[in-house]
């Protein structure tokens, strides 16, 4: 029996106050082996978001079967701060992608970073990645943490933005120590950046504000338009990690939709992997010291604008062209790249 009406059908409009949300799934099942410090190593993180985050933010941590300690945690860093509004506790690990599909298709922010539980922000990371969202209205996925090997990974618009629209070029890396970093804490007995890595990246700029970002990024921690997972695959995913889960529902769409892949070019946020180390403490504590920027106008990330089919279809042969070692070597002389350069790149 239902007595009366309901007042929720009356008011029929969502108000979107925030404009950002952030994704955290964990999943820490224990404190042996591979996950000693997991527990010290996420609370670095998360600590370290609410740390540089602005108000127009809100936090979403997805709990994937964590032990009760983790569980205990969440719940109680949900009531203490306002900015972690929504925490989503699973009896079943679902992996990563699903947890993160569950948390966008749930709220309305226009943009989505979503995070490993082992990332540490650095402050002004939020502001930077906006701005470029602000300033390469065609970029669907920012970055950052930049890479000088991501140039030609899923970035075929990029290349099309560039031949007509934009600037390319080897620019400085700003700075090698978090490249070093990155590499060092993924435990890889042979290095994914070499000597001329940490010197030098490809910058891709907007002509007409001057905007620059570095080509390409990896999706360990990203800022992405909603529009991504909205147009995207709709299937669930079947595999929890590796494998390309991660590109088949956010690298390939980003793609497909005609955005830009981009990172920031300051290196600002560390992967920690699952290890803590002297210098996380060190970093952790100068954020205490220094206020997060104010957000930006939210009107300035409404408006996305898209490559058409045709276009992504050039930039897909230029980026088929250039992964040949022949005519990439000849494009990399032409950008500035020196002949030793060339052969370690």
């Amino acid at each position: 029996m239902r007595i009366g009406n309901n007042p929720e059908k009356t008011a029929n409009n969502l108000v979107v106050e925030n404009y950002h949300r952030i994704v955290i799934p964990v999943y820490i099942p224990n404190f042996e082996g591979y996950f000693e410090q997991a527990f010290e190593v996420f609370r670095l993180c998360l600590e370290s978001i609410l740390l540089t985050i602005h108000e127009k933010t809100r936090i979403t941590i997805y709990n994937n079967n964590s032990n009760d300690i983790i569980k205990n945690y969440l719940d109680s860093k949900y009531e203490e701060s306002k900015f972690i509004d929504q925490v989503f506790h699973s009896k079943e690990n679902l992996g990563k992608i699903n947890a993160i599909l569950a948390a966008v298709k749930g709220n309305l922010e226009p943009i989505v970073t979503i995070t490993d539980a082992d990332v540490l922000f650095k402050q002004n990371w939020q502001s930077e990645v906006e701005v470029i969202l602000k300033n390469f209205p065609q970029a669907g996925m920012v970055s950052p943490v930049p890479s000088s090997i991501a140039f030609n990974n899923r970035t075929a618009n990029n290349w099309i933005y560039a031949l007509f629209r934009g600037k390319l070029f080897f620019g400085s890396v700003i700075d090698p120590l978090g490249l070093q970093r990155l590499d060092d804490s993924l435990g890889n007995e042979i290095k994914f950046y070499k000597k001329v890595h940490l010197e030098k990246y490809l910058i891709l700029k907007n002509k007409s504000n001057n905007q620059e970002a570095v080509m390409g990024c990896g999706h360990f921690v990203a800022t992405i338009r909603r529009e991504v997972f909205d147009k995207g695959t709709a299937e669930p995913a079947f595999i929890k990690i590796q494998k390309g889960v991660e590109g088949k529902f956010i690298d390939l769409p980003n793609e497909e939709l005609g955005f830009l892949r981009l990172a920031t070019k300051n290196n600002l946020a560390y992967h920690m992997g699952n290890r803590t180390e002297k210098w996380m403490y060190e970093e952790f504590e100068l954020l205490k010291t220094i206020k997060p920027n104010v957000s930006i106008d939210y009107n300035d990330l409404k408006s996305s604008i898209r490559f058409n089919f045709i276009q992504m279809k050039i930039g897909r042969l230029i980026s088929r062209i250039l992964a040949k070692k022949t005519f990439r070597d000849i494009f990399f002389k032409y950008k500035g790249l020196s002949n030793s350069e060339i052969t370690e790149y």
